[in-house]
């Protein structure tokens, strides 16, 4: 069973290759993309961020074949890749946001300089010394790596790291988190990964189509893991690939 850390581990692991997968060519292979007719009804949002990728190619060839485009042109980019890291990053973020929130402490406060009056002067050295101690425990609290912060660094690979330390139980300026902010965890986690995974066609998937076969049986769809997609009929055991029926 899949659990939220190794979720949210995908989602550490594979982010450097989100940024390198963003200028590389588009696998139209992948799983999700092919079988026409068939897995175009999958899911309509994808078949939407296909066009979308079509068009911006042709836009991106108009321009080369512009004579008046001179000198180093800029790579093109996956704008659907672009969009994966967008939505996971802010998830994962406003994840860390509402649990640092709930669970995480205050820092220290610095104590406030007083006056007052020692006996000897033994004592205040002593209070001297103890002011010390708790400015420098006030400031290292403050500074704490471990503590999740709404300014600077909010990427999503510390973001997934800062919640996978809360799942663990890792020790922080935090107090444990609840059975409902673990499944709040849980669920951001699951979404995250998906999508990295899917975006980098590194996941094997199986779908079945609410249309069913011409026999009436149902037909499901195997692929992903960088594999062509293949479709099965249960019930009349037909197989489809991208060139057609291949097997009835």
């Amino acid at each position: 069973m899949t659990t939220t850390a190794t979720h949210l581990r995908t989602c550490v692991l594979h982010w450097n290759d989100l940024h390198e997968a963003a200028g590389a060519p588009a696998q139209y292979g992948a799983f999700g993309l092919g079988l026409k007719g068939y897995l175009a009804r999958l899911d309509q949002a994808d078949a939407e961020q296909l066009e979308y990728e079509h068009h911006q190619a042709a836009h991106l060839r108009s321009l080369e074949r512009d004579p008046i485009q001179l000198g180093n042109r800029p790579v093109p980019v996956r704008l659907t890749i672009l969009d994966t890291m967008r939505v996971v990053e802010a998830a994962l973020i406003a994840c860390a946001d509402d649990i640092a929130a709930a669970a995480q402490r205050a820092p220290i406060t610095v104590p406030a300089a007083r006056k007052a009056d020692y006996r000897t002067l033994r004592e205040a050295r002593i209070a001297h010394q103890e002011r010390q101690r708790q400015q420098q425990l006030a400031l290292a609290d403050e500074h704490d790596l471990r503590r999740w912060r709404w300014t600077g660094r909010r990427t999503a690979p510390y973001a997934a790291l800062w919640l996978l330390a809360r799942v663990e139980r890792k020790p922080g300026p935090c107090r444990r988190i609840t059975d409902d902010e673990e499944r709040r965890i849980g669920t951001v986690a699951a979404g995250a990964a998906d999508r990295v995974e899917r975006a980098l066609d590194i996941a094997a998937q199986r779908r079945t189509l609410e249309q069913p076969c011409a026999c009436g049986g149902r037909i499901d769809v195997h692929g992903g893991e960088g594999r062509l997609p293949v479709a099965h009929c249960t019930g009349c055991g037909r197989i489809w690939t991208e060139s057609g029926m291949v097997a009835a």
